[in-house]
Order: C-alpha cells, then structure tokens, then sequence
C-alpha cells in the first residue's frame, strides 16, 4: 500500500455505518466546496458487507421506547426513502403486537411517533387487535396480545444488495474503497490524537480525522485504543454499579423457512408488512408440545427465497472468534422448534412449517454495550467511533450525521449516545420487551 502514504480522512470498515459515512462525507465535502470523495479512503479487512452487514435481516422499524432512539430511527427511515431502489428498501410497514405488559410502552412509542411526524398507529384491546390483524391476515391466530403498534413506514432491505447500493454511490463521489487491508493499530500523537493507522499492508497518516465502524468488532478496537474492558455505570438515580463489562456478546438466533413468498401475503395479495409478535401466551409446537410458558417473542418478513426471521438472543459465555465472520447463524439447538412454532402460532398457514426450516446467512454474533445501545463519539480528538451495539443495519442514517459531526458540526440526535453517559447516569429507559435492544 506504498501509493497511500496518507488521507485526509479515513473510515474504517466498509459495512453498512462506514460506507454510509463515507458516502454522506464526500457528499458534504462537496456541497461545502471543502473538498471531494478522494480525500476519503476506506480501509475494509475481507469486502464491503462482509461483516455484520451482509447478513443482517434487514429490518427497518421505529419501535423503540427510548426518545433519543426513536428520534434517531426517523433520521434514518428518511435515508432508506430517499432512495429506495440503490438502497433496495421495501417500505412494506412494520407491525409489533404485544401483551397487557407492553400496552404502556407501545402507546408512548405510537405517541411520540405522532410528535416527530412519523406514520403509525396504535390499536388497544384483545378484540380490536385481533380484528385488526385479521384484517391484514385471515388466518391470524396469535393469543394473549392486547396492543398493536403498526408502523405505516419501515419495512426491510436486502442485506448485500443495499451495500452495493452504497458502494456506488460511494464510487460516483470519487470514494477510494480498499479491500483486504486489516487495521492493526494506531500511532498516537503526545496530545492523544491519531497520527497514523497502522495496518496489514502500511503505515497511512492521518490528515484529518478517522472514523472508527467495526460492527461486532467493536470490542477489538475498543482494546487497540487502550479503553477499559470494565467500568463503573451511575443509574439515573445516582447509583453506581461497579465493574461491570464494558461490552458482551449475544447469539443471534435467525433462520428461514422456504416457501413460495407469495404464500405469505396479506388478504389483498400484497406484500405483507415486517410482524414482530411478544406474548405470554404459552407457546407450542404443532405436535403439542410445550415449548415456553414464559414471555416471548418473535419476528419474521418475507424473503426472496420465503419467510425469514428470528427470536431473542442468548448471551454468550467466553471469547468469541469472529474471523471470519460465520456465514451461518450459530443458533440454539432449540430455536427452530421455538421460531416455527412461533410462526404457527400467528398464523395458521405456517402449521406444520418445521420441517421447511433452514439455517439462514442471517444473525451471527452482536457485541453490546454495558447498556445495550450504541456509543457514537469522540474517542480520541481526531477518532470518532460508530459502535452500533448490534442496532446498526437499519441505522443507515447514522453516517449521514456522523459525516456532519467530522466536519465540526453538533448532532442533536447522536449527543445522547455519548460514552459518558456511564458516568452522567443519563442512560436510556428500558422496555418491557425480552430483547436486549428494545
């Protein structure tokens, strides 16, 4: 790599945040008369999506019960609709029901929906969401669930295809995309700022700034810039929680079923929305077999090749190897018989649907935070980080605001995902949902 001896700016990793940050950057540079794509450089160890990326379900909701995540999901629901064909979005809309428990949370979520301008609706009462979802789907069937959150906008991506979306738009600002180039490390400055990353192929100095986007990575970068595997966390009542993990794995448990995936479609014929089900109503298999009596949950689309989806992650005991990335999901040996049984469970036309089960490309392993969500921030003076804790693909929007942040200005949106809020107690509400991220 002796031609690029050096870059104005340099991105790290060329999954969906780096290349979404490289893009937004160029155009920036651009618009501002500031510079062009070329002095952006992108470093990705295998290829562009072939981390977290490239096997991400591709959801695309706005279903959190955090305000900052929320507001920030609106931002980035506005980047996958500004051009759905590079980005190949379908906004088929995103439906979550849930039980009694959830009815609170999913109201304030519709509500703050209806003050940021973003198009859902809300249904209470086990008749009324039943109706509702009849409506959508005849053979719907699902018990114990009294709230309905339907997203009008949100839907799904594909994965790859969206990523070479972003190459090319990439490639028209004049972005340099370089493969098979591994970060090693950084050369510091006496200030702390980075003079130099350090990689497989040379040594490239930094002229400006340098964003750090690893995805499940997070944890190795973390350790390159000496940053401490364990810290005290202050609640938002003051209490401080000592030495906890900075950060922890999670298997990710997706799979697929393959059907024609016009056989699952709405009453019309259309093109059915994302469903997200949680319920305490207790779960069987088609043979009858008890499988949980206990909260849980699931989620599932239509895919190219049938219905995709997945269910609540299981944490992970121990190192985790992540190279290469697993190009299956390392699920539980449980999960098929739970996820289909789930699927039977909402829908009848998914009875008798386990012995169409597969291993999909889809899930692989989360890093998250002592939180469970992001840190978008300044580590080093000169080295931002966009460390996703696992809620990065449907986040395209995310490089869009980083891209202004690198070039001094102050996001509103990304402020609450700062790391000190472990010290400040200025953490995010927590749901009652079963997963992690909600």
């Amino acid at each position: 790599m002796d031609h690029l001896a050096a870059a104005p700016y340099i991105v790290i990793g060329a999954g969906m945040h780096g290349l979404s940050t490289a893009y937004h950057l160029a155009v920036a540079l651009r618009e501002r008369s500031l510079g062009s794509g070329q002095d952006i450089v992108v470093l990705e160890k295998s290829e562009p999506g072939a981390g977290a990326t490239g096997i991400a379900c591709g959801v695309v909701r706005n279903n959190y019960f955090q305000p900052a995540m929320s507001e920030l999901m609106q931002a980035c629901v506005e980047v996958w609709e500004s051009d759905p064909a590079a980005y190949h979005y379908n906004p088929v809309g995103y439906v979550a029901v849930g039980p009694k428990a959830q009815e609170a949370d999913l109201v304030s979520v519709h509500e703050r929906h209806e003050r940021i301008g973003y198009r859902s609706e809300i249904v209470v009462g086990e008749a009324e969401v039943d109706a509702h979802m009849k409506a959508l789907f005849p053979d719907w069937r699902a018990k114990g669930v009294t709230v309905c959150l339907h997203e009008h906008q949100g839907g799904f991506a594909f994965n790859l295809e969206s990523v070479r979306g972003l190459v090319g738009k990439c490639e028209q600002e004049g972005v340099r995309l370089l493969g098979e180039v591994e970060v090693t490390g950084f050369e510091d400055r006496p200030d702390g700022s980075i003079a130099a990353v350090e990689t497989s192929r040379g040594r490239v100095a930094v002229g400006e700034q340098v964003v750090v986007a690893p995805g499940p990575w997070a944890q190795r970068f973390w350790s390159l810039l000496g940053l401490p595997d364990r810290i005290d966390v202050t609640t938002p009542t003051g209490e401080v929680v000592s030495d906890q993990p900075m950060w922890r794995y999670w298997n990710l448990q997706e799979g697929e079923i393959q059907v024609d995936p016009g056989f699952f479609a709405t009453a019309d014929g259309g093109a059915p929305p994302v469903i997200h089900v949680d319920t305490d109503a207790p779960l069987y298999t088609d043979d009858g077999r008890l499988v949980t009596d206990e909260l849980w949950g699931n989620y599932f689309k239509r895919d190219r090749h049938g219905v995709q989806g997945g269910a609540a992650p299981i944490p992970v005991d121990g190192d985790v190897e992540l190279d290469p990335y697993p190009s299956t999901t390392d699920v539980d040996p449980g999960f098929p018989d739970m996820w289909c049984a789930s699927l039977s469970h909402a829908l009848k036309r998914f009875e008798g649907c386990r012995a169409l089960y597969k291993d999909a490309r889809s899930g692989g392993v989360g890093s998250f935070t002592a939180d469970n969500f992001p840190i978008f921030d300044y580590l080093r003076p000169n080295l931002y980080a966009i460390l996703d804790s696992n809620h990065g693909y449907k986040m395209i929007g995310v490089g869009k605001e980083v891209a202004n942040v690198v070039l001094g200005e102050h996001s509103s949106l990304l402020f609450p995902f700062r790391y000190e809020r472990f010290a400040t107690g200025d953490l995010h509400p927590v749901s009652n949902s079963p997963y992690p991220w909600s």
